[in-house]
This record gives C-alpha cells, sequence and structure tokens, in this order.
C-alpha cells in the first residue's frame, strides 16, 4: 500500500513539474519573423509574442511594409477596424512553418487546439492531406480563406468585446507594476509592441519578460 502512495506521489509531482506546453509556440530559431523593426517580435495590432502564438501567425503587405499578426483575428481587426488596406495575405503552413499565401491554404476551423485571440481556433495547411490529418486527431471543419475571413468577420464585435475585457485586467496590472518597477515614461506609443519594443531596448523598467512586459505595454499604449 506505501509503494502504491509512493508511485502516486510520484507521478503527481512529475505532472505537476512538466512545464506548461503552448501548442501554438515554436522556438524563435524557427520563426519567420516578416516585420521589420524593433518591433518585428510582436502582433501589430495586440503586441503579443509572434513566436509564442506562431502556429496561427497571420501576415499581409500594407504601403509596402509587412504586417504580421499573432491570429486572423487580429488581421481583421486591423482592416475592419483600424481601417488598413492589407494585400499579399500569408498564413503559417503548420507543417512547414513556413509562410504560404492565405487563398491556396485549407483552414481547420474549430479544433480542440486552442485559438489565438478567439474561442475559435484556426489552424492552416498547405495541402488539404495534411489539413485532413489534423482534422481526423483533433476535429473541426476544413475551410478556405475567404470562408473562414467571412466568419471572423461575423464575429468580429464579440471576440474585440471579450479581447478587451482580458486586456483590461492586464492594463491594470500593467499600471501597478509601471509604479512599483519602472523609471518615468513621457514618451505616447501608437501600439502595445512599439512599447514593448521600447520596454526591452531601453530597459527602462528593468529585465522583464512574459506576461510582465505584455501587461506594461498594453498599459503604456492605452494610458492617456
Amino acid at each position: 500500500m506505501k509503494k502504491i502512495i509512493l508511485a502516486v506521489l510520484l507521478l503527481t509531482m512529475s505532472v505537476w513539474a512538466m512545464p506548461h506546453h503552448n501548442y501554438r509556440a515554436v522556438p524563435l530559431k524557427k520563426a519567420t519573423l516578416l516585420k521589420d523593426g524593433k518591433d518585428k517580435m510582436y502582433c501589430s495590432v495586440c503586441g503579443m509574442t509572434l513566436p509564442m502564438f506562431y502556429r496561427t501567425n497571420n501576415a499581409a503587405d500594407h504601403d509596402g511594409k509587412h504586417d504580421q499578426y499573432c491570429s486572423l483575428t487580429c488581421e481583421i481587426t486591423d482592416m475592419v477596424i483600424n481601417g488598413k488596406k492589407l494585400t499579399n495575405f500569408k498564413v503559417v503552413d503548420n507543417t512547414t512553418l513556413k509562410f504560404i499565401d492565405a487563398s491556396k491554404a485549407y483552414f481547420v476551423v474549430g479544433s480542440k487546439k486552442p485559438g489565438t485571440m478567439s474561442m475559435i481556433s484556426k489552424y492552416a495547411f498547405g495541402t488539404k492531406k495534411a489539413a485532413l490529418a489534423f482534422q481526423k486527431e483533433n476535429g473541426g471543419k476544413i475551410m478556405r480563406f475567404q470562408e473562414v475571413v467571412a466568419m471572423v468577420k461575423q464575429n468580429l464585435q464579440k471576440e474585440i468585446q471579450a479581447a478587451k475585457k482580458r486586456q483590461a485586467k492586464m492594463i491594470k496590472k500593467g499600471g501597478m507594476l509601471y509604479k512599483k518597477i519602472c523609471s518615468p515614461i513621457n514618451k505616447h506609443f501608437s501600439s502595445t509592441a512599439k512599447a514593448k519594443a521600447y520596454l526591452q531596448s531601453s530597459k527602462v523598467c528593468g529585465d522583464i519578460r512574459g506576461k510582465k512586459l505584455q501587461a506594461l505595454g498594453l498599459y503604456l499604449s492605452h494610458r492617456k
């Protein structure tokens, strides 16, 4: 009986000791970053770190430059809400981890894998065969790019409101962190990505990373 209890305890400890696995993340060396500038690591809309959500990354061109997004939701937000005229849409192929023409991709929508900036997950593949294999294991519906775009547009306001609620908590946390650990910052930031890039290069709040960096970036880009 003691041996059984010990075995259960060891198993429990090993489970808790395992690092949290984010399916969407890839090592930095495997991620393709298309943006230029110091903020190239971060989503053009929400500021989240792109390699951490790389399997759901999308990209497009605007005024001759590349924009890269953690999700299709952020890309469509940039078009519909921010009024950007985007062209040359690309998406990460979950088989090769390379960007491909979004119009040629097969999307598995609503699988059991986590979504990014949305309750509905969207993973793209370069071939229908690969999409079917992913669907067989994880569920979901296979759709083409324009179908997925139409669906995202239909649900966009709902997704934005949900994101704002999540971000409000992070902004509040960021404000508390700013008062606690940062030197005064007298700058205006047009995006969370630019705020995070400044924090990383200037170290005015120390060597911060992860959720603390995201919270401070959101606070600085949203404060009055």
